[in-house]
């Protein structure tokens, strides 16, 4: 979840298709930004935070819309990267994520993550547009 209208789309299709299973958002706070002084707090809350993304509360509002709850997650790493590393330390059955997120100068450096965790996943991977 990056706030990004894809992100947001994504979080409503896996609450949609997925009804019965748990759902956990999980924010990255790339590794580049967080040297930089843009990093807000990480932490790794199951729950609300003070130290969480503000955005976290309208994931949660998302969810409760569809009388449905989520975990939450913040990880720091480059984005791939960090979406692979929580889905083998955590026993995720799936991803589903928005196509797209970054843009402009920032995608054409960095490539597009879904595109990455699509080639490396071991897990499916469902891309909403």
């Amino acid at each position: 979840m990056d706030d990004s209208e894809p992100a947001r789309a994504a979080l409503e299709h896996a609450l949609s298709v997925f009804p019965n299973d748990e759902v956990t958002v999980v924010h990255v706070v790339d590794e580049l930004e967080a040297g930089y002084g843009g990093r807000p707090p990480v932490t790794d809350s199951g729950g609300t935070d003070a130290d969480e993304p503000e955005f976290f509360a309208d994931v949660r509002d998302i969810a409760a819309e569809r009388d449905r709850r989520v975990e939450t997650a913040v990880v720091e790493g480059t984005s791939a990267d960090a979406i692979l590393e929580y889905v083998r330390d955590n026993d995720v059955d799936g991803i589903v994520m928005g196509s797209e997120g970054r843009s402009g100068v920032s995608r054409m450096l960095l490539g597009s993550v879904a595109e990455a965790v699509t080639r490396q996943a071991s897990v499916p991977v469902t891309i909403v547009p």
